[in-house]
């Protein structure tokens, strides 16, 4: 997602200013009454409620439940890192608590709820050493091979502690401790990634690729990519998880880029529109070669722009040649842009396109970028509105967003582009 570095980026625009309360502890004076921070809800009662009904459930040295499954591999002191199971003090079929292609139709409450129970175990590891003999590594893989829910049993080194972690690229995740011993009982592989586990001639991209057309989810190919699942084997390593679900998206979705760039264009310019945990979304496809640019636009007091007083916008980009260097925007965009790219090798159609998010206060604690992914994926399932110009289409668009379309063409590469480049058929 969004990096600091990205607060001096020349793609950062401002809109009028918005008036807010000053004070030294906006949370102090509010305590979740008056809303003084400009969020709908307060983020702090969301994680507290959550926390506080987990807590008894977590207060001993011993934890046992049904891992959905999940496993967490930390990027601290890299590339020494601390990998381990994620275990609900709960039994039965947990899978839902770490399947993110299953959570557009819950509210951002339900989804702080069922991660927080998630109590993460940490071992130190070397992320060569895939191959350890250790029990806490062998498992900790077995459990993210697995395809259902496994029973999961761990003894830590201390009581598991911590605030519920929220990121920018990867799930939420409850507290966490130190493991002294780690069990799981009766695992049963998925077949496909069970197959590509077991040919350590293949190569990690090809791998990622074969299990996506397999029909497999992109979540359970990240979780066992993390582990150190695929690739040729002498170059097979841990990854920290949020490097694996970047890793993960941005193979799939160059992959099913280069084919297409093989199709024929649409022959209309399309918008399709999508509401999510008040995230906008406006997707414009565009009769033209590949191109393809995600903005981004946050709203003061929101996950990446919290004291902010101005909306920022940030912008990453691609023309048909593609691009060399890591995204500005970072994980997003590679979510975004697999989802794009499936939609149309599902149509065997080629497109210039344009992803635009505004992202409102009601949007009020990072979730994942799999938010991105997901809710682009279902913005290209919905009926699009079909025009014939480009004019017409930005009209459009700018009835479903409340950023003025200007503030768009002047933060977008794409567009400009598409509005002030000559072409041949110009002429």
């Amino acid at each position: 997602m969004l990096h600091n570095n990205k607060l001096n980026s020349k793609n950062q625009k401002k809109l009028l200013p918005i008036k807010r309360q000053e004070s030294p502890s906006l949370c102090a004076l509010c305590r979740g009454t008056k809303f003084l921070c400009g969020k709908s809800r307060c983020p702090v009662i969301v994680k507290y409620h959550s926390r506080d009904k987990v807590r008894p459930l977590i207060d001993t040295l011993k934890i046992g439940g049904s891992s959905p499954p999940s496993v967490f591999i930390g990027r601290v002191g890299y590339p020494k890192v601390s990998i381990g199971p994620m275990i609900p003090p709960v039994m039965g079929d947990t899978s839902l608590i770490d399947t993110p292609e299953l959570w557009l139709d819950r509210s951002i409450d339900d989804i702080v709820d069922f991660r927080s129970m998630l109590i993460r175990g940490k071992h130190n590891v070397d992320v060569y050493n895939v191959e350890s003999s250790n029990k806490i590594v062998e498992y900790t893989r077995e459990l993210a091979l697995s395809k259902n829910s496994v029973f999961s049993e761990a003894v830590f080194e201390k009581k598991p502690r911590g605030k519920i972690a929220f990121y920018d690229e990867v799930q939420p995740h409850g507290p966490s401790a130190p493991l002294r011993k780690f069990d799981i009982s009766n695992p049963k592989y998925e077949q496909h990634v069970e197959k590509a586990f077991y040919d350590t001639d293949l190569k990690a991209r090809d791998a990622v690729f074969n299990l996506y057309k397999d029909g497999v989810k992109v979540s359970k190919i990240q979780r066992a990519f993390s582990v150190g699942a695929f690739g040729v084997k002498k170059y097979r390593r841990f990854v920290p998880t949020r490097w694996s679900i970047t890793a993960v998206d941005s193979t799939v979705g160059e992959t099913l880029m280069k084919k297409t760039k093989t199709y024929p264009r649409i022959n209309e310019y399309r918008v399709y529109y999508h509401n999510q945990f008040d995230n906008r979304w406006a997707v414009l496809m565009m009769p033209s070669e590949w191109q393809y640019e995600l903005i981004e636009a946050w709203y003061p007091n929101t996950t990446w722009n919290p004291y902010g007083r101005t909306i920022s916008i940030f912008n990453s980009y691609e023309f048909y040649k593609g691009r060399k260097t890591y995204a500005e925007i970072g994980g997003c965009y590679y979510s975004a842009r697999l989802a794009v790219n499936e939609s149309l090798n599902k149509e065997r159609r080629q497109a210039g396109a344009l992803v635009l998010r505004e992202a409102h206060p009601g949007y009020i604690m990072p979730i994942g970028v799999w938010n991105v992914r997901e809710s682009v994926r279902q913005a290209l399932k919905k009926p699009y509105r079909k025009f014939d110009t480009l004019d017409q289409a930005l009209v459009f668009i700018s009835q479903k967003m409340d950023i003025p379309l200007q503030r768009w063409i002047r933060n977008s590469a794409v567009l400009k582009n598409r509005l002030y480049q000559k072409r041949l058929e110009d002429f």
